[in-house]
């Protein structure tokens, strides 16, 4: 292994990596990732599942790899759905159905379906989605059914699209986002379209590789808190109708919005309440009149 220029600490893992204890002793998310180190390999994590020859070099197999994409480069979400309202609670890319891991009040054994039947008794519902899915663009697309969402893991930076992931959610009453992965987002666009929330809490959000916000919150007539403080929207180019129809929203800091490159941004806030964009108005006095009308 000298000739690999692998530290002291990384041929350990990799020496767990082939061990009986594989998945119990390595603890770091980034493993597979000194796996290609070590082969000098720069590819994806596919190439375990279709490279047999990588696969006995370093004594792993596909049916490992893939507990290791549940455990460790996952993203884990917990889901409450409301009692007497049925239908999908979550929408899943076809052809990638598999990669998606359902399972019903905590039980082991996996569902596999996507929806909750009217003679269902469902207290919980527990998703792993495993690495391969790059996109969240639609995943919960008019689960009216859902009442509380939790990321409870999302090691993964993959993720390149939130469009429409909240769209018409509009039975959901909590959302948590703090273990939110957004590092390598390019679009939210209707992200939170048409959401009953009161309060979204995005404080964790990267948005760095952002280009489109279209639509982002609106009609989210519900909403009165947003935190966005930390939003960096250097390469935003559309915030077009971003909090259409926010008419219960009271506060909002936009002290670190960097408008450079938008093009299109009219009816930013319209249909939102008067007195809140008097206060807008007021406080960034700079602002242009064509954020608040189409």
């Amino acid at each position: 292994m000298g000739s690999c220029n692998l530290s002291k600490n990384e041929e350990g893992e990799l020496d767990l990596i082939k061990s009986e204890f594989i998945f119990a002793k390595v603890k770091s998310k980034y493993i597979l990732q000194k796996i290609f180190n070590y082969l000098n390999k720069k590819t994806s994590l596919e190439i375990i599942k279709y490279n047999k020859k990588i696969q006995n070099r370093i004594n792993i197999t596909f049916n490992e790899y893939k507990e290791y994409s549940k455990k460790y480069s996952s993203i884990e979400i917990e889901i409450v759905p409301i009692y007497n309202i049925y239908g999908k609670f979550i929408n899943t890319i076809k052809g990638y159905e598999k990669y998606y891991h359902i399972y019903f009040n905590n039980n082991k054994e996996e569902i596999k379906r996507y929806y909750i039947n009217k003679d269902d008794k469902v207290a919980k519902i527990n998703i792993i989605i495993d690495y391969q899915i790059k996109s969240l663009n639609r995943l919960f697309y008019e689960c009216i059914c859902i009442e509380s969402i939790n990321f409870k893991k999302f090691v993964r930076n993959n993720i390149n699209d939130m469009s429409y992931m909240f769209y018409n959610c509009s039975s959901l009453k909590r959302i948590n986002l703090l273990n939110f992965n957004t590092d390598n987002v390019y679009y939210m666009t209707s992200m939170f379209t048409g959401c009953s929330l009161k309060e979204i809490n995005s404080s964790s959000f990267n948005t760095n590789n952002v280009i489109n916000m279209n639509s982002m919150f609106s009609h989210c007539s519900s909403l009165e808190q947003i935190n966005i403080s930390n939003f960096n929207t250097k390469n935003v180019t559309d915030f077009n109708s971003m909090f259409y129809g926010c008419s219960s929203l009271e506060v909002l800091n936009l002290s670190n919005f960097n408008t450079d490159n938008v093009t299109i941004i009219y009816g930013m806030f319209y249909g939102c309440s008067d007195e809140f964009k008097a206060k807008v108005k007021a406080k960034y006095k700079d602002i242009k009149q064509k954020y608040f009308y189409i």
